[in-house]
């Protein structure tokens, strides 16, 4: 997902940081969440007995030679929703090829914002010409598409042969995976673009998904009523982050709020200084995410409190962080992509491109991919931030990768979704 956020139009937002504390408890050993799904054909393994900050101290060597997020990382074989998972660190597993080749574009009738999700050898992709698209990964033919009441910015989750999906018609759709008809459908009351989100409790999967209506919804994925609905101040552009028994998220309202996923209940109410337009990275109880008064930032979501911040030129930062154990990759409105250290946010290198960059970066055995609005898709080293490889499309890519298997699938503002990997 990367849309123009109507946070813009409203009034500036105060800068100091201050914490709000709720009497709701964390009940974080009663209820768990996971920094994401293994897939394994049909079926899915999950972390059950530990937390998310448990899962952190486990690492698994990636093939950069750097540390990543155990639990945390997509699939080879699938990315089945925005970042790869419900903590949206934006890690892929596995390598891709030195030089990309371009293996197949399908068109549509509108812009693609919306970032794709691959499940079951299928692409799903929104557009705004109001479609949800399932496509055939291996040469990119469509399977089906199903209409909707609006443009389609947000991108799709795919769960239990579900995808789950919301639209500018202020409606959050689940779809038959395989058929493309509808199973439900759950209106809120303004437009979604940011992406669903999903956490398990026993046998029961709820789906997060924000909407403009200023609420971030939780809805049963077996019947799409509605579990809660937590009301914050303003528009909700991004996707929560769900790690740790918690949801964590941004608004226009400046505030970067921790619910209970339990009952939807605040924790924390952490003031950000300004709109956040994306979504918030989630990683070892710690925040991650850009600003539109031109920082970025690390929290502390027990102490509610910044770690610190990064603020180079003064320019907004949209994009969705990827992290990994030692770094944090993102994209800014500065035209750069930019590479820091997790510890203290001190840089280690950035990255020219000629357009702002809304997509977010994902991370793949030690490279980069991400594109920006000078029409480029770019992988970059992980170790030094040099370009490997590029490749034109002549309009804005809003969108972001999805990396599987070797396979790197995004879509652009020409209407495009293209799919790039190994001859």
């Amino acid at each position: 997902m990367a849309a123009v956020s109507r946070c813009a139009r409203q009034p500036p937002l105060r800068s100091n940081w201050n914490v709000k504390w709720s009497e709701a408890k964390n009940n974080t050993c009663e209820y768990f969440s996971f920094a994401s799904p293994i897939f394994v054909a049909d079926t899915h393994l999950e972390l059950t007995a530990m937390t998310f900050s448990d899962a952190f101290q486990k690492s698994v060597q990636c093939g950069c030679g750097l540390l990543c997020l155990a639990g945390s990382v997509a699939v080879a074989a699938d990315w089945p929703m925005f970042r790869g998972g419900p903590a949206l660190i934006g890690i892929a597993e596995g390598n891709l090829p030195a030089k990309l080749a371009s293996l197949w574009t399908f068109k549509t009738g509108g812009a693609v914002k919306s970032s794709a999700a691959i499940a079951q050898g299928h692409v799903f992709v929104g557009s705004t010409d109001e479609n949800v698209y399932a496509l055939n990964v291996a040469d990119g033919k469509r399977v089906w598409a199903f209409k909707t009441g609006g443009p389609v910015e947000s991108s799709p989750l795919v769960k239990e042969q579900r995808v789950f999906i919301g639209s500018s018609d202020g409606v959050l759709y689940a779809l038959d995976a395989v058929t493309g008809k509808i199973v439900w459908k759950y209106e809120t009351g303004d437009k979604i673009l940011g992406s669903p989100n999903w956490v398990q409790s026993g046998d029961k999967i709820s789906v997060l998904v924000g909407s403009y209506d200023f609420k971030l919804h939780c809805v049963d994925a077996a019947t799409g009523k509605t579990n809660w609905a937590y009301e914050t101040g303003n528009y909700i552009n991004g996707s929560p982050g769900v790690a740790d028994g918690k949801a964590v998220f941004g608004g226009c309202d400046g505030l970067l709020h921790v619910l209970s996923l339990a009952e939807g209940k605040q924790i924390k109410e952490i003031e950000a200084g300004a709109y956040i337009a994306g979504s918030v990275a989630m990683a070892g109880e710690r925040a991650y995410f850009g600003q539109f008064e031109n920082e970025f930032l690390c929290v502390d979501l027990k102490k509610g409190e910044k770690v610190w911040s990064f603020h180079e030129r003064n320019f907004p930062f949209f994009a969705t962080p990827a992290v990994i154990e030692d770094r944090v990759v993102f994209g800014g409105r500065d035209k750069l992509v930019h590479c820091v250290k997790r510890a203290d946010g001190s840089q280690l290198w950035s990255f020219a491109t000629r357009g702002k960059v809304d997509s977010s970066p994902v991370i793949c055995g030690g490279k980069v991919v991400v594109g920006s609005d000078d029409g480029r898709l770019y992988m970059i080293s992980l170790d030094k931030g040099k370009e490997l490889w590029s490749y034109e499309v002549g309009q804005a890519i809003e969108s972001s990768p999805a990396v599987a298997d070797g396979r790197v699938i995004i879509g652009a503002d020409d209407g495009n979704v293209y799919c790039f990997g190994a001859k």
